[in-house]
């Protein structure tokens, strides 16, 4: 037990989110994981960073608007490898409701590659801690196949 505390405590993954022009009801419910005793995703040795070069799991949420495109491009490509990236309800994956709106252009998975897909409009808490779940498996499954994490 106390081997396993210590690799945990040692490579805890980090959550960065990007909010791709969503109507931000992902984002509340992402603030809920993180903020909310009963669904804190520290219990699963994860924790909320604010910069983009220090995460390991990235959450992405709304659909990939033409005016935020370039900047969440920019951003992504400042995570180190391995990263793991979530789609965090429908608009990432489809565009949701704003899909055939002139400010939205192609899906998300046209331009970042997607690991975890989390449904729901807005996706329920408990949905988004088993996205994050899923993701810290492919995570720790990516480092221990060799691949660096800070090159």
């Amino acid at each position: 037990m106390l081997q396993l505390i210590s690799e945990l405590a040692s490579r805890s993954p980090w959550i960065y989110r990007i909010n791709a022009g969503s109507c931000n009801g992902c984002d509340v419910e992402m603030a809920t994981t993180a903020l909310i005793p009963r669904y804190d995703v520290e219990r699963l040795g994860c924790k909320y960073c604010g910069s983009p070069r220090h995460a390991d799991v990235v959450l992405i949420s709304g659909p990939l608007t033409l005016r935020v495109r370039d900047k969440v491009l920019r951003v992504y490509n400042e995570i180190p490898h391995p990263k793991v990236t979530v789609a965090v309800g429908v608009c990432p994956v489809s565009g949701g409701c704003f899909r055939d709106g002139y400010s939205v252009g192609a899906d998300i998975d046209h331009y970042i590659p997607l690991d975890v897909i989390v449904p729901g409009c807005p996706p329920r808490p408990q949905a988004i801690m088993e996205g994050v779940l899923k993701a810290v498996g492919i995570w720790r499954t990516r480092l221990e196949e060799g691949v660096c994490s800070h090159s």
